[in-house]
């Protein structure tokens, strides 16, 4: 359907792509991975047209719609969500848009002397509504605003309220209800509960058409893609089967790369130490030549590329008494909204709780009541005795001095600390040469939240308490924090929608439902196994 032909492409000093060709096929579901920077989005780009490469060509079938959701959603207002919605599938919405205004002048007294010419034009615009089956695309349109947790308030509301997050969420399912022939996803997952997540998980597997895909979440990933097409050195190199499969067969080509390059080098370096050792005489001058002819026709084996590993250790934290928090007859409200009636809940020292529960259900209120940022109604909160606490949240990236390089807030926020022990914790969380020099206004929200984190992981607390720590952070961050947790001997509270990261750092679960508050011993794997469901909001 679509394909990348020998294509070229430099931006700025950058060779992002030097004659690298790949494929989409019909019915293909192809995830598109590489380091950060390595060109995802300008592939996605060019797919689409809006750019062009320096060298070699996109061809594409004829006749094929290709739908792109990107990061960048742009404006919305004026509009119903839904409305919104419907006006990325074609002519149909203007229709739509047009009967809604309609329906509006109808009922509109100061207009009563219109009603003939607007019944009439009601009637036409009507039968073209139908005509386009335009009653089963408002069906759909609601079908999936509702699968990525919106409320019936919510999409009949007006789309320019809604924050960023529920804006992208707009955008996906303005893709998603226009079904085009190939979908360009860069990112999907960002921004979706976990719920939502399940949701399009089924949704595109089920879809018929060919999807390329960029995510952050190995399991979604996993559950979906049918092909990888990995970017790397301005290379485009395509693997059959899903995520897993990838990473093992990228492996095993390093090793036997890695493996085929060191006999290659003894080779040479036999071969080199002979000529060195002869070259002088006379009697081995022809033995000399041949060799080095043969070692001038050798073509070498280069080293396999190596990924930017990184490694974060805990520094011993000193250790908390057994009762780390405890939570007594607990109420707290939002106005008229109840989060809490009588909350009874306590942590033990070790204990990994992870918190679940659809959107509203509290689960960011629980870790504020525990961490002092908000207060209870009634009831009590108290923390136990030598418990040094470290809490990440989502505002805390919005703190950060944007004045600041990265380099100078670590030194701002640990004065007594030497500048090798501030790079090296820097270089741990991805800040490596010149990136310690990025000013934090102008750090992504990826390069934020390791910022954030590794504040406050240098100082090492013995309760962490987790606001969804992995939004915006890539695979390989993630993997390096899921290992650096698993270390870490203290307590920890957290909400992730990430089920690689619950499934590996959880030993108990707290699961908040509109019947009630329930606790699970054993962490999220166990949980699954019991309930049969991956997320409380899809429990029948």
């Amino acid at each position: 359907m679509i394909r990348l032909e020998k294509i070229s492409k430099q931006n700025g000093r950058q060779l992002v792509f030097i004659e690298a060709s790949a494929a989409l096929q019909k019915g293909e579901k192809a995830g598109l991975v590489g380091p950060n920077g390595a060109g995802k989005t300008t592939l996605f780009r060019m797919l689409t047209g809006e750019e062009e490469p320096d060298e070699g060509g996109v061809a594409t079938d004829r006749g094929i719609t290709i739908g792109y959701f990107s990061q960048d959603v742009g404006e919305m207002s004026g509009r119903s969500v839904v409305a919104e919605v419907m006006a990325g599938a074609g002519p149909v919405s203007e229709v739509a848009a047009e009967l809604k205004e309609l329906e509006t002048a109808l009922a509109d007294p100061d207009r009563a002397d219109e009603m003939e010419a607007l019944v009439e034009r009601y009637g036409e615009v009507q039968a073209r509504f139908e005509e386009l089956d335009g009653y089963a695309l408002e069906g759909r349109a609601y079908e999936v605003l509702a699968g990525l947790s919106f409320s019936q308030e919510m999409m009949d509301g007006d789309v320019g309220k809604l924050s960023g997050g529920w804006k992208m969420r707009v955008a996906l399912a303005r893709i998603l209800l226009m079904n085009p022939n190939v979908m360009l996803l860069d990112e999907p997952s960002n921004h979706l509960d976990l719920e939502s997540l399940i949701w399009l998980e089924a949704f595109l597997k089920n879809y018929e058409g060919a999807l390329m895909m960029t995510s952050h979440d190995r399991e979604f990933m996993n559950r979906i893609v049918t092909k990888v097409i990995e970017i790397d050195g301005g290379a485009l190199t395509t693997y059959s089967g899903d995520y897993a499969f990838y990473e093992q067969q990228r492996a095993l080509n390093e090793s036997q790369r890695q493996a085929q390059f060191e006999r290659q080098q003894a080779m040479l370096a036999k071969e080199i130490k002979f000529i060195e050792r002869f070259k002088a005489r006379a009697s081995h001058a022809a033995q000399v030549q041949s060799r080095v002819k043969k070692l001038d026709k050798i073509e070498r084996v280069e080293p396999p590329k190596r990924r930017q590993a990184v490694a974060f250790e805990f520094q011993p934290a000193p250790r908390s008494g057994e009762d780390v928090v405890s939570l007594r007859n607990v109420h707290k409200r939002y106005g008229s909204r109840r989060i809490y009636e009588g909350l009874d809940f306590g942590i033990r020292r070790k204990e990994r709780w992870c918190v679940m529960g659809v959107n509203g259900a509290g689960k960011s209120t629980l870790l504020k009541l525990v961490t002092g940022t908000a207060q209870p109604d009634d009831g009590t909160v108290a923390v136990g005795g030598s418990v040094k606490l470290g809490y990440f949240a989502q505002h805390a990236m919005d703190l950060l001095d944007g004045d600041l390089t990265v380099f100078g807030d670590l030194e701002a926020s640990f004065p007594q600390a030497g500048q090798g022990s501030l790079r090296a914790l820097a270089g741990c969380f991805g800040f490596s040469g010149d990136d310690v020099e990025k000013r934090c206004r102008v750090l992504s929200g990826g390069e934020k939240a390791r910022l954030v984190m590794a504040k406050m992981l240098f100082d090492p607390p013995n309760f962490l308490v987790l606001d969804e720590p992995t939004n915006h952070l890539d695979i390989a961050t993630k993997e390096m924090l899921i290992k650096a947790l698993s270390g870490f001997e203290g307590t920890m509270l957290f909400v992730s929608h990430d089920r690689h990261f619950l499934a590996a750092l959880s030993n108990r679960l707290l699961e908040l439902t509109p019947d009630g508050i329930h606790q699970y011993g054993g962490g999220y794997t166990e949980y699954v196994a019991r309930t049969g469901q991956e997320a409380p909001g899809l429990r029948s």
